[in-house]
């Protein structure tokens, strides 16, 4: 089985601790950051697996890409901790489970973009920006990295060279994708466990940007102020994060300064809800949603489905327009973008 890359002596020497101390969820010192991360390191039982809400923001907050959000995830499934009910558990490792009665794969055209387990989203594949693409979509090219939430890695890392393989059987070279989470798994997960990629990812908002440069003489300024909320699956790979601001820009939209944006994000807070939390769920999404009309955001832009089918009627009802960043770049150059 696969193992997680993980350097303690590198953990040890952090001078700050910031995977903890920065947590939304806890309220470390360092002095207490240190003594906990040393208990998770040693395999000693600590509040924080107990507590973790599974926004996987120390993934980020780590300076060394030491990856502590998968080692606590680790300690979660080695001592049978869960984050959430076991019936929820079970019912979503059975919701990505293959079946035998997957749709038989051949070699399709390049380029290929992947929406992971987002049939829904296949209406979204149209226009000038997404002219000539072929549709990869299903269980059997599910990223399962939602079991990240569940401390359940054994079931990532069971699933997902099969998922690689699949992938693998269509031809592609390069690999475009729509879901953040399956960009997530191809640059962070996957070498994180020594899980060999033998194709190149590429995320959906570096393909649009360099789209729209493609059309840039179509593209007219919107000139909306625009709240960006960022998914949880945006921790694994913070640098490609530059190419939100750098749409936003090449089309004349302002991001609106808020509290709950960029290293501060709040998640959805969706998942939070299916762990067993309803109440700060409930808390969370308020006081994220009401950020952003404070702070005078005429449209949310979402990166992430899940997150949109999550906030996009709280969003509205505080007079915002919810969109995803698909669609806000089809209004950009004149067409006109599906709303769900």
């Amino acid at each position: 089985m696969f193992r997680l890359s993980f350097d303690a002596d590198t953990c040890l020497a952090c001078p700050s601790f910031d995977c903890l101390v920065k947590c939304q969820y806890l309220d470390l010192g360092f002095a207490e950051a240190r003594r906990e991360i040393r208990k998770i390191i040693s395999g000693e039982d600590s509040p924080v697996l107990h507590s973790c809400k599974t926004c996987y923001a120390c993934e980020e907050y780590c300076r060394y890409g030491n990856h502590p959000f998968y080692l606590i995830v680790e300690r979660q499934e080695e001592k049978q901790i869960l984050p959430a009910p076991r019936p929820i558990i079970k019912r979503w490792i059975q919701t990505g489970e293959l079946t035998g009665k997957e749709p038989e794969i051949k070699p399709v055209k390049e380029p290929v973009i992947s929406l992971c387990f987002f049939p829904q989203l296949v209406p979204l594949i149209q226009g000038k920006l997404f002219e000539g693409l072929s549709i990869i979509c299903g269980r059997h090219v599910f990223c399962n990295v939602v079991y990240l939430h569940f401390g359940k890695p054994s079931v990532i890392k069971e699933r997902v060279p099969v998922i690689i393989e699949n992938i693998v059987k269509y031809g592609v070279k390069e690999l475009i994708c729509f879901h953040d989470e399956c960009y997530g798994l191809f640059k962070s997960l996957a070498p994180a466990y020594g899980i060999k990629v033998p194709f190149k990812p590429i995320h959906l908002f570096e393909y649009l940007y360099n789209k729209l440069r493609e059309y840039e003489k179509m593209i007219k300024p919107l000139n909306f102020k625009v709240a960006y909320q960022r998914n949880c699956s945006t921790r694994l790979t913070p640098d490609k994060e530059h190419f939100v601001d750098d749409i936003f820009e090449l089309i004349g939209v302002k991001r609106v300064e808020r509290k709950y944006d960029r290293e501060n994000a709040l998640c959805c807070a969706g998942i939070i809800k299916e762990l067993g939390y309803p109440e700060l769920s409930e808390e969370l999404q308020r006081k994220n949603v009401e950020d952003m009309k404070k702070a005078d955001a005429e449209y949310v832009v979402f990166n992430c489905p899940a997150c949109y089918f999550t906030l996009a009627e709280k969003v509205k009802r505080l007079g915002m327009k919810p969109i995803l960043m698909s669609e806000l770049c089809k209004l950009a150059i004149g067409e006109k973008p599906v709303l769900f």
